[in-house]
């Protein structure tokens, strides 16, 4: 199993970082001193975010302190820290910290589905227009890295490669940086409004597409850990038509909630009570016989596309979990995660 590994004195300029990272075709370098102890790691992103900061010196570049495991970790514990952790590789080491080796999410078996994954992510971002003046909300840099990027990510290291970006607002900041995916490992498609279609109309354009598989739909400024794989087998368990995530949450009232009758006699007192309900994660699988449901080219939201195929007897099914998300709406949401 390749180290991927250079020595920090190999690594003098910009360039040179670029081109180790480029031989290597992994998007990633371990950098060792001349003892073999790991001094840092660099990956792609590392790279992008380095030229978004327009900073080119090798101890800018380098993360010095990239998260490591013991050489002696189960490979069960190694997978389970690559996915918990959303990384593709991590770096080995003994108790000295010197570099034994470096695992690839890759190298271990990946059963690669062939599912498409629709994000959609032409929105405005509108309650976050102090932060989007500029860049579309997807793009927000979380930990060096973008929005959207964790969301390719998160189904990458559970198989899935094939995606569809839906694009309307500064449309070409996304495709500039993602390309055709290929730099992480993955197949972007790109299907752009030309008009505001909400997080479900943009689904009509693609009736001409023939999906032989259940596609999931995802809105685009979403980061979490969800098992899509659990969500998928849920679907064909249950030979489900449509597939809405959802997750229970809770509200504490702060104040007493009182209840009287239309003669104003007290009738109960709750001192802060609590509420338990289901939201809806903006997480979706269906099946391409939810497509002929959808007005062409029409504003349309996820939630009356659902309601239509209940009211058309489609098999619509809940899959609740548990996995930590945050759906980054508001500037309290971002920074929130931003600076966790």
């Amino acid at each position: 199993m390749n180290s991927y590994k250079v020595n920090i004195n190999e690594l003098n300029s910009f360039e040179d970082i670029i081109k180790k990272i480029d031989s290597f075709g992994v998007g990633f370098i371990a950098v060792v001193d001349d003892l073999e102890k790991l001094f840092g790691i660099v990956t792609d992103g590392d790279v992008r975010k380095a030229l978004l900061n327009q900073k080119k010196e090798v101890l800018d570049i380098i993360n010095v302190t990239p998260l490591t495991l013991h050489h002696s970790t189960p490979k069960e514990e190694i997978i389970a820290c690559l996915k918990k952790n959303r990384r593709l590789h991590i770096p080995l080491v003994d108790d000295k910290g010197c570099l034994k080796k470096v695992y690839l999410l890759n190298d271990f078996d990946v059963d690669y589905k062939e599912n498409y994954i629709f994000i959609m992510a032409g929105g405005l971002g509108s309650r976050l227009e102090d932060f989007t003046k500029d860049i579309p909300k997807p793009m927000l840099q979380i930990k060096g890295k973008p929005i959207l990027e964790y969301i390719v990510e998160s189904f990458k290291h559970q198989g899935f490669y094939k995606f569809i970006i839906c694009l309307n607002h500064k449309k070409e900041i996304i495709q500039e940086y993602f390309k055709d995916g290929k730099a992480l490992g993955v197949e972007i498609e790109y299907l752009i409004e030309d008009k505001k279609l909400g997080t479900a109309g943009a689904l009509s354009l693609l009736k001409k597409k023939k999906f032989k598989e259940p596609f999931f739909v995802i809105n685009g400024d979403i980061i979490s850990n969800l098992d899509y794989q659990s969500m998928l087998n849920f679907y064909l368990l249950n030979n489900a038509d449509a597939i809405m995530c959802t997750k229970e949450e809770s509200y504490t009232n702060p104040f007493a909630e009182v209840t009287f009758d239309e003669h104003q006699n007290l009738i109960a007192l709750k001192e802060k009570p609590t509420t338990t309900f289901n939201i809806n994660l903006g997480v979706y699988l269906l099946n391409s016989s939810m497509l002929p449901l959808l007005p062409i080219n029409e504003y349309y939201d996820m939630p009356n596309l659902f309601i239509k195929a209940k009211e058309e007897s489609l098999k619509v099914k809940v899959f609740s979990v548990n996995e930590d998300w945050i759906d980054i709406g508001k500037p309290v949401d971002y920074l929130r995660i931003k600076n966790d």
